[in-house]
Protein backbone atom coordinates (compact mmCIF):
# COMPACT_ATOMS: atom_id res chain seq x y z
CA UNK A 1 0.00 0.00 0.00
CA UNK A 2 1.70 3.45 -0.73
CA UNK A 3 2.82 5.61 1.51
CA UNK A 4 1.54 9.08 2.30
CA UNK A 5 4.31 12.11 1.30
CA UNK A 6 5.49 12.87 5.13
CA UNK A 7 7.52 15.50 3.83
CA UNK A 8 4.50 17.23 3.02
CA UNK A 9 2.98 17.32 6.34
CA UNK A 10 4.40 20.16 8.34
CA UNK A 11 5.38 19.63 11.96
CA UNK A 12 6.80 16.56 13.21
CA UNK A 13 4.37 16.03 15.60
CA UNK A 14 1.55 15.65 12.85
CA UNK A 15 4.36 13.51 10.43
CA UNK A 16 4.71 10.93 13.26
CA UNK A 17 0.99 10.88 14.25
CA UNK A 18 0.35 10.35 10.17
CA UNK A 19 2.91 7.51 10.24
CA UNK A 20 1.34 5.57 12.97
CA UNK A 21 -2.06 6.28 11.35
CA UNK A 22 -0.76 4.72 8.08
CA UNK A 23 0.66 1.55 9.45
CA UNK A 24 -2.90 0.54 11.16
CA UNK A 25 -4.74 0.76 7.81
CA UNK A 26 -6.12 -2.72 6.37
CA UNK A 27 -5.73 -3.40 2.92
CA UNK A 28 -9.08 -2.65 2.23
CA UNK A 29 -10.60 0.48 -0.06
CA UNK A 30 -11.50 3.07 2.75
CA UNK A 31 -14.42 5.35 3.10
CA UNK A 32 -14.12 9.02 4.14
CA UNK A 33 -17.58 10.35 6.33
CA UNK A 34 -18.31 13.80 7.37
CA UNK A 35 -20.60 14.93 10.01
CA UNK A 36 -21.58 18.49 10.37
CA UNK A 37 -23.99 20.60 12.48
CA UNK A 38 -26.60 22.93 10.73
CA UNK A 39 -25.68 26.58 11.19
CA UNK A 40 -28.33 27.20 13.32
CA UNK A 41 -26.38 25.46 16.20
CA UNK A 42 -23.44 27.52 15.98
CA UNK A 43 -24.54 30.24 18.70
CA UNK A 44 -25.45 27.55 21.34
CA UNK A 45 -22.69 25.63 20.46
CA UNK A 46 -20.02 28.36 21.29
CA UNK A 47 -21.36 28.98 24.63
CA UNK A 48 -21.18 24.99 25.80
CA UNK A 49 -18.05 24.04 23.79
CA UNK A 50 -17.06 20.41 25.66
CA UNK A 51 -20.62 19.68 26.19
CA UNK A 52 -21.83 20.01 22.39
CA UNK A 53 -18.27 18.91 21.09
CA UNK A 54 -18.35 15.75 22.95
CA UNK A 55 -21.80 15.10 21.75
CA UNK A 56 -21.44 16.00 18.26
CA UNK A 57 -18.51 12.72 18.52
CA UNK A 58 -20.87 10.50 20.81
CA UNK A 59 -23.67 10.85 18.57
CA UNK A 60 -21.92 10.64 14.97
CA UNK A 61 -20.05 8.07 15.95
CA UNK A 62 -23.15 5.81 17.56
CA UNK A 63 -25.11 6.41 14.34
CA UNK A 64 -22.16 4.62 12.33
CA UNK A 65 -22.14 2.14 14.51
CA UNK A 66 -25.59 1.53 14.75
CA UNK A 67 -26.30 1.62 11.23
CA UNK A 68 -23.85 -0.67 10.20
CA UNK A 69 -24.39 -3.21 12.92
CA UNK A 70 -28.63 -3.20 10.71
CA UNK A 71 -28.59 -6.61 8.93
CA UNK A 72 -30.52 -4.21 6.16
CA UNK A 73 -27.21 -2.56 5.71
CA UNK A 74 -23.82 -4.07 6.66
CA UNK A 75 -24.63 -5.85 9.47
CA UNK A 76 -21.55 -5.88 11.35
CA UNK A 77 -18.90 -4.13 13.45
CA UNK A 78 -17.04 -1.49 12.37
CA UNK A 79 -13.44 0.62 13.52
CA UNK A 80 -12.67 4.10 12.29
CA UNK A 81 -11.02 7.27 13.19
CA UNK A 82 -12.44 10.53 13.66
CA UNK A 83 -10.52 14.18 13.75
CA UNK A 84 -12.81 17.28 15.16
CA UNK A 85 -13.33 20.27 12.97
CA UNK A 86 -14.13 23.35 14.01
CA UNK A 87 -13.77 25.66 11.19
CA UNK A 88 -14.57 26.66 7.61
CA UNK A 89 -11.95 28.09 4.98
CA UNK A 90 -13.04 31.62 6.21
CA UNK A 91 -12.32 31.00 9.87
CA UNK A 92 -15.72 31.40 10.59
CA UNK A 93 -17.58 28.56 12.77
CA UNK A 94 -17.79 25.04 10.73
CA UNK A 95 -18.24 21.91 13.41
CA UNK A 96 -17.97 18.81 12.20
CA UNK A 97 -16.45 15.53 12.31
CA UNK A 98 -13.99 13.97 9.66
CA UNK A 99 -14.26 10.12 9.74
CA UNK A 100 -11.84 7.48 8.18
CA UNK A 101 -13.65 3.94 8.22
CA UNK A 102 -12.28 0.93 5.97
CA UNK A 103 -15.16 -0.41 3.71
CA UNK A 104 -16.43 -3.28 5.77
CA UNK A 105 -16.23 -4.85 9.51
CA UNK A 106 -16.34 -7.94 11.39
CA UNK A 107 -19.43 -9.85 10.95
CA UNK A 108 -21.22 -9.97 14.40
CA UNK A 109 -20.35 -12.80 15.83
CA UNK A 110 -16.63 -12.06 14.69
CA UNK A 111 -16.21 -15.63 12.16
CA UNK A 112 -15.77 -13.42 8.92
CA UNK A 113 -14.96 -9.97 7.42
CA UNK A 114 -18.14 -8.67 5.52
CA UNK A 115 -17.01 -6.22 2.33
CA UNK A 116 -19.42 -2.99 1.65
CA UNK A 117 -19.48 -1.91 -1.29
CA UNK A 118 -16.37 -0.35 -3.17
CA UNK A 119 -19.18 2.97 -4.40
CA UNK A 120 -21.79 2.98 -1.23
CA UNK A 121 -20.95 2.17 2.84
CA UNK A 122 -24.10 3.23 4.67
CA UNK A 123 -27.55 5.39 3.02
CA UNK A 124 -26.24 8.91 3.43
CA UNK A 125 -30.12 9.70 4.43
CA UNK A 126 -30.24 7.35 6.64
CA UNK A 127 -27.21 8.70 8.42
CA UNK A 128 -28.25 12.04 8.73
CA UNK A 129 -31.87 11.32 9.94
CA UNK A 130 -30.55 9.13 12.80
CA UNK A 131 -27.45 11.52 13.30
CA UNK A 132 -30.18 14.41 13.85
CA UNK A 133 -32.21 12.69 16.33
CA UNK A 134 -29.72 10.99 18.69
CA UNK A 135 -28.24 14.61 18.69
CA UNK A 136 -31.39 16.96 19.52
CA UNK A 137 -31.99 13.72 22.18
CA UNK A 138 -28.61 14.66 23.60
CA UNK A 139 -29.89 18.48 23.43
CA UNK A 140 -33.15 17.56 25.05
CA UNK A 141 -31.65 15.84 27.63
CA UNK A 142 -28.79 18.34 28.51
CA UNK A 143 -31.27 20.85 28.84
CA UNK A 144 -33.96 18.94 31.24
CA UNK A 145 -30.61 18.07 33.31
CA UNK A 146 -29.66 21.82 33.22
CA UNK A 147 -26.38 21.75 31.98
CA UNK A 148 -26.44 23.97 28.92
CA UNK A 149 -25.51 27.52 29.40
CA UNK A 150 -27.33 30.77 27.51
CA UNK A 151 -26.34 33.85 27.32
CA UNK A 152 -26.76 36.80 24.84
CA UNK A 153 -28.44 36.33 22.03
CA UNK A 154 -29.47 32.69 22.87
CA UNK A 155 -30.41 33.83 26.53
CA UNK A 156 -34.56 33.50 25.53
CA UNK A 157 -33.58 29.52 24.89
CA UNK A 158 -33.30 29.49 28.79
CA UNK A 159 -37.06 29.11 28.59
CA UNK A 160 -38.88 25.69 28.21
CA UNK A 161 -41.09 26.92 25.91
CA UNK A 162 -38.52 28.37 23.77
CA UNK A 163 -36.10 25.75 24.18
CA UNK A 164 -38.83 23.14 22.73
CA UNK A 165 -40.00 25.00 19.28
CA UNK A 166 -35.92 25.70 18.94
CA UNK A 167 -35.37 22.02 18.86
CA UNK A 168 -38.59 21.28 16.56
CA UNK A 169 -37.06 23.90 14.21
CA UNK A 170 -34.13 21.90 13.99
CA UNK A 171 -35.88 18.48 12.27
CA UNK A 172 -37.04 21.46 9.72
CA UNK A 173 -33.45 20.79 7.58
CA UNK A 174 -31.82 18.41 6.13
CA UNK A 175 -28.48 17.49 8.29
CA UNK A 176 -25.17 17.14 6.06
CA UNK A 177 -23.57 14.39 5.78
CA UNK A 178 -20.80 13.46 3.32
CA UNK A 179 -19.99 9.73 3.01
CA UNK A 180 -18.01 9.15 -0.45
CA UNK A 181 -14.68 7.15 -1.13
CA UNK A 182 -11.60 9.46 -0.75
CA UNK A 183 -10.10 10.72 -3.96
CA UNK A 184 -6.63 8.85 -4.04
CA UNK A 185 -7.15 6.49 -1.04
CA UNK A 186 -7.39 6.59 2.62
CA UNK A 187 -3.55 7.81 2.28
CA UNK A 188 -4.68 11.35 0.84
CA UNK A 189 -7.66 11.70 3.62
CA UNK A 190 -4.91 10.72 6.40
CA UNK A 191 -2.13 13.11 4.76
CA UNK A 192 -5.18 15.98 4.96
CA UNK A 193 -6.29 15.38 8.42
CA UNK A 194 -2.56 15.90 9.48
CA UNK A 195 -2.01 18.81 8.10
CA UNK A 196 -5.52 20.34 10.67
CA UNK A 197 -5.20 17.73 13.71
CA UNK A 198 -2.47 19.62 14.75
CA UNK A 199 -2.91 23.23 14.51
CA UNK A 200 -6.00 25.58 14.96
CA UNK A 201 -7.65 27.02 12.43
CA UNK A 202 -5.07 28.88 10.04
CA UNK A 203 -1.81 28.08 9.02
CA UNK A 204 1.02 31.15 8.40
CA UNK A 205 1.55 30.33 4.55
CA UNK A 206 -1.99 31.18 4.46
CA UNK A 207 -1.61 34.95 5.37
CA UNK A 208 -1.14 37.15 3.12
CA UNK A 209 -0.46 40.59 4.49
CA UNK A 210 -1.35 42.28 7.85
CA UNK A 211 -1.84 46.22 6.83
CA UNK A 212 -3.71 49.34 7.81
CA UNK A 213 -5.48 47.37 10.75
CA UNK A 214 -6.65 44.98 8.19
CA UNK A 215 -5.66 41.27 7.45
CA UNK A 216 -5.80 39.45 4.23
CA UNK A 217 -5.38 35.59 3.83
CA UNK A 218 -6.15 32.48 1.68
CA UNK A 219 -8.85 30.73 1.60
CA UNK A 220 -10.91 28.09 -1.02
CA UNK A 221 -14.31 28.66 -1.61
CA UNK A 222 -15.64 25.23 -1.80
CA UNK A 223 -19.26 26.94 -2.90
CA UNK A 224 -17.83 28.21 -6.04
CA UNK A 225 -15.69 25.46 -7.79
CA UNK A 226 -12.53 25.73 -5.10
CA UNK A 227 -11.13 28.41 -6.37
CA UNK A 228 -8.63 30.14 -4.41
CA UNK A 229 -9.56 33.92 -3.15
CA UNK A 230 -8.33 36.20 -0.69
CA UNK A 231 -10.40 37.43 1.90
CA UNK A 232 -9.06 40.95 3.96
CA UNK A 233 -11.18 41.48 7.24
CA UNK A 234 -10.43 43.47 10.09
CA UNK A 235 -7.73 42.74 12.71
CA UNK A 236 -10.60 43.19 15.67
CA UNK A 237 -12.53 40.50 13.50
CA UNK A 238 -9.81 38.40 12.24
CA UNK A 239 -9.09 37.97 16.27
CA UNK A 240 -12.23 37.51 16.58
CA UNK A 241 -12.96 34.34 14.81
CA UNK A 242 -9.47 32.60 15.35
CA UNK A 243 -9.68 31.90 19.62
CA UNK A 244 -13.39 30.62 18.57
CA UNK A 245 -11.86 27.75 17.48
CA UNK A 246 -9.30 26.86 20.44
CA UNK A 247 -10.84 23.91 22.16
CA UNK A 248 -11.26 23.42 25.82
CA UNK A 249 -8.34 22.41 28.08
CA UNK A 250 -8.08 18.52 27.50
CA UNK A 251 -10.93 18.17 24.74
CA UNK A 252 -9.91 15.23 22.95
CA UNK A 253 -9.09 16.31 19.21
CA UNK A 254 -8.67 12.55 17.65
CA UNK A 255 -10.57 9.79 18.82
CA UNK A 256 -10.76 6.09 18.02
CA UNK A 257 -14.49 4.20 17.71
CA UNK A 258 -15.86 0.74 17.83
CA UNK A 259 -12.92 -1.99 16.81
CA UNK A 260 -10.36 0.40 17.05
CA UNK A 261 -11.30 2.12 20.39
CA UNK A 262 -7.98 2.61 21.73
CA UNK A 263 -8.31 -0.64 24.46
CA UNK A 264 -9.07 -2.86 21.89
CA UNK A 265 -6.91 -1.77 18.48
CA UNK A 266 -4.39 -3.32 18.56
CA UNK A 267 -5.54 -7.06 18.77
CA UNK A 268 -8.77 -6.01 16.77
CA UNK A 269 -6.97 -5.02 14.25
CA UNK A 270 -4.94 -8.05 14.49
CA UNK A 271 -8.09 -10.00 13.73
CA UNK A 272 -9.20 -7.76 10.89
CA UNK A 273 -5.94 -8.55 9.19
CA UNK A 274 -5.88 -12.51 10.00
CA UNK A 275 -9.48 -12.56 8.31
CA UNK A 276 -8.63 -10.92 5.92
CA UNK A 277 -6.28 -13.11 4.54
CA UNK A 278 -6.54 -16.66 3.70
CA UNK A 279 -3.81 -17.95 4.90
CA UNK A 280 -4.26 -16.40 8.43
CA UNK A 281 -8.11 -17.94 8.35
CA UNK A 282 -6.59 -21.11 8.35
CA UNK A 283 -3.91 -20.83 10.75
CA UNK A 284 -5.97 -18.80 13.73
CA UNK A 285 -9.08 -21.14 13.62
CA UNK A 286 -9.43 -20.19 17.26
CA UNK A 287 -10.96 -16.66 15.84
CA UNK A 288 -14.16 -17.77 14.87
CA UNK A 289 -14.86 -19.05 18.20
CA UNK A 290 -15.75 -15.85 20.36
CA UNK A 291 -15.99 -14.56 23.70
CA UNK A 292 -17.93 -11.20 24.82
CA UNK A 293 -16.35 -9.49 27.44
CA UNK A 294 -18.36 -9.23 30.32
CA UNK A 295 -17.51 -5.00 30.36
CA UNK A 296 -17.22 -3.64 26.84
CA UNK A 297 -19.46 -6.34 25.32
CA UNK A 298 -17.06 -6.21 22.34
CA UNK A 299 -15.80 -9.99 21.02
CA UNK A 300 -12.76 -11.36 22.77
CA UNK A 301 -10.52 -13.23 20.80
CA UNK A 302 -7.87 -16.40 21.65
CA UNK A 303 -4.65 -15.13 20.58
CA UNK A 304 -2.18 -17.62 22.59
CA UNK A 305 -3.03 -20.37 24.41
CA UNK A 306 -0.29 -20.76 27.72
CA UNK A 307 1.03 -23.86 28.49
CA UNK A 308 2.70 -24.77 32.06
CA UNK A 309 6.04 -24.11 30.26
CA UNK A 310 4.70 -21.38 28.71
CA UNK A 311 4.16 -19.86 32.28
CA UNK A 312 7.63 -21.12 33.07
CA UNK A 313 10.17 -19.28 30.49
CA UNK A 314 7.87 -16.14 30.85
CA UNK A 315 8.17 -15.63 34.21
CA UNK A 316 11.70 -16.49 34.73
CA UNK A 317 10.76 -19.04 37.64
CA UNK A 318 12.16 -22.34 38.28
CA UNK A 319 10.73 -25.70 38.42
CA UNK A 320 11.33 -26.27 41.86
CA UNK A 321 7.94 -24.05 42.82
CA UNK A 322 5.20 -25.67 40.62
CA UNK A 323 2.53 -23.81 43.18
CA UNK A 324 4.04 -19.84 41.86
CA UNK A 325 4.66 -21.68 38.26
CA UNK A 326 0.81 -22.67 37.84
CA UNK A 327 1.58 -25.90 37.57
CA UNK A 328 -0.69 -28.91 38.97
CA UNK A 329 2.07 -30.91 41.24
CA UNK A 330 -1.01 -33.19 41.74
Amino acid sequence: MPQPALSQVPGERARKWLAARSAELLPVPYFHVVFTLPHSLSALVLQNKRLLYNLLYRTSAATMLELARDPKHLGADIGFLGVLHTWGQNLQHHPHVHFVVPAGGLALDGSRWIDSSRRFFLPVHALSRVFRGKFVAGLKQHFAQGKLQFHGSQQHLAAPACFSRFLGQLFQTDWVVYAKPPFGGPEHVLNYLARYAHRVAISNHRIVVFENDSVSFRWRDYAHGSKQKIMTVSSHEFLRRFPIHVLPKGLVRIRHFGLFANRRRGRMLACCRALLSAEGCAAHPEIIRQLRCPVCTGPMIIIHRMTSSDLYFRSGLTLTDPVRCGIDSS
